[in-house]
């Protein structure tokens, strides 16, 4: 049974009927209610129908209540873990079952192992993932053919393993998940051609690679061998091309963005990752500049409350900066935290970004 802590912060009659009133999730644990007229105790969140107050009396703990003579309510269940908690404990199960199971579950399958009705499995495994159970399972495969590939399996091993009963359809999205195709991906890019320029900027060095399908990196740092030495580590197999003449202009659109961001980039981007990743840095792109948004308020607009590591993740795992926005993301009041290209660039970034829109 739950018991609460004896330092209550609900320390008064008062107090705790407000917190009931607003069904505060906060409170549960905190202390329990329970109804005369209906013989059963309550966590303070619980859904059901207000009761009068002079039917309410207040208890520290489980224990408490059912030695005053009440039973436990069936809706809001005081002794089991919050609802919350119940939730994410039933999406984790279902994301086991997807990650182990030999073919992909469908929905029925998954929403009886948690519990719950279809409708209601899909919108709280959202909720706490941030991507339904089907974009969920996909991104798992995808993952999956990528360990293969990388790991010496044949492009056959590494699809059955990962769960493609057939090769068709997955070489059919093979360039959304893997980049490119998947015998070259298996080389490290054997096969494909990536243009590469490096200059300077007001940042330091910059790295600019693209495919045939638009732009894959933008890097930054202090110098740039450490930037192509990243480049290369990304496709050890692929080949290279630097110094083009033709590639110049793009370069010289993407040093334009860092010195001027409210310009924007009119260049196609070929930004590979999870179906997680993706969905962060597309809100990502639609922050304009000169704004900024905290990692609690992405995760929210994400519909994830409470994923704030997660986006974070995303954001560091961002490989074109200044493209994808990951700067105009602080801490909860403001404050900088961590920047893959280092944090007084970020600073710089969104002081010219503050200074560009007050003179717009």
């Amino acid at each position: 049974m739950n018991s609460a802590s004896h330092n209550l912060p609900y320390d008064s009659d008062e107090a705790r009927w407000d917190a009931v009133q607003q069904r505060d999730p906060g409170a549960d644990g905190r202390f329990y209610y329970s109804v005369r007229s209906t013989g059963v105790y309550c966590r303070p969140s619980c859904p059901s129908r207000l009761a009068r107050r002079a039917n309410v009396a207040f208890h520290a703990s489980c224990e408490a209540a059912e030695a005053a003579g009440f039973r436990p309510c069936l809706r809001c269940a005081p002794t089991q873990p919050p609802l919350a908690e119940r939730q994410a404990a039933a999406v984790a199960r279902a994301c086991r079952l997807i990650e182990q199971s030999p073919e992909e579950p469908d929905l029925d399958q998954l929403a009886q192992a948690a519990g719950m009705s279809r409708f209601h499995f899909h919108r709280v495994f959202k909720a706490h993932t941030g991507i339904t159970p089907k974009a969920y399972a996909a991104a798992r495969r995808a993952a999956s053919v990528r360990d293969g590939l990388q790991g010496g399996a044949s492009v056959t091993e590494a699809l059955f393993d990962a769960g493609f009963g057939s090769s068709g359809r997955f070489y059919a999205a093979s360039r959304g998940v893997l980049g490119m195709a998947p015998a070259s991906y298996r080389a490290g890019g054997r096969g494909e051609t990536i243009r590469f320029a490096v200059a300077e900027c007001s940042l330091g060095s910059i790295l600019v690679a693209a495919t045939e399908r638009g732009i894959c990196a933008i890097l930054i740092g202090d110098a740039p061998q450490p930037l192509l030495d990243d480049l290369q580590a990304r496709f050890p197999q692929a080949e290279l091309v630097g110094a083009e003449p033709g590639f110049e202009q793009t370069v010289a659109q993407v040093v334009g963005l860092v010195e001027a961001p409210r310009l924007g980039l009119d260049l196609p981007l070929d930004v590979r990752g999870t179906a997680f990743q993706q969905r962060v840095w597309q809100v990502l792109r639609a922050i304009p500049a000169g704004q900024t948004i905290s990692y609690a308020e992405l995760a929210e607009r994400l519909g994830l409350a409470g994923g704030a590591r997660a986006v974070a993740g995303a954001c560091a795992a961002n490989p074109v900066a200044v493209a994808i926005p990951c700067h105009r993301v602080v801490r909860t009041g403001g404050a900088l935290s961590g920047y893959r290209w280092g944090i007084e660039r970020k600073r710089t970034l969104l002081d010219r970004e503050k200074r560009q829109s007050t003179k717009d």
